[in-house]
């Protein structure tokens, strides 16, 4: 948990410092300076997306820091919906393939999570 909250948070401040570096590393090619079209609006969602992604990193660490169980079981069933959710984004073609990533980082967070908190309870119910 304490690793995904890093990446999250550093990745937001990424978006926040050098959007178009984000925008790239997520499969996206950047427009140039002064390319965007009026009306496109695309730096301010990066903006509140990375944001978000750096609160949500925060929150991760501070979960992680006081070995909060029931965050990080809440964390498992909506890390799977974002999985779908990106994965079918690039799949209907709304996002582009590298994009998938991102969806794939997420699934693999759900997985590796529950498998934990299942391992980690089997081994207090043995002990």
């Amino acid at each position: 948990m304490a690793v995904f909250g890093v990446l999250a948070a550093a990745l937001g401040v990424v978006g926040l410092v050098a959007p178009d570096a984000l925008l790239t590393v997520m499969g996206f090619e950047p427009v140039p300076e002064g390319g965007r079209a009026d009306g496109d609006h695309t730096l301010v969602f990066l903006t509140a997306s990375s944001m978000a992604a750096l609160n949500m990193g925060v929150y991760y660490v501070l979960a992680a820091l006081a070995d909060w169980k029931p965050f990080f079981r809440w964390t498992v069933p909506f890390r799977l919906l974002t999985c779908a959710v990106f994965t079918l984004a690039v799949v209907t073609g709304r996002a582009p393939a590298g994009f998938v990533g991102v969806g794939l980082w997420e699934g693999l967070g759900a997985v590796v999570t529950g498998v934990a908190l299942r391992y980690e309870k089997r081994a207090v119910a043995h002990a």
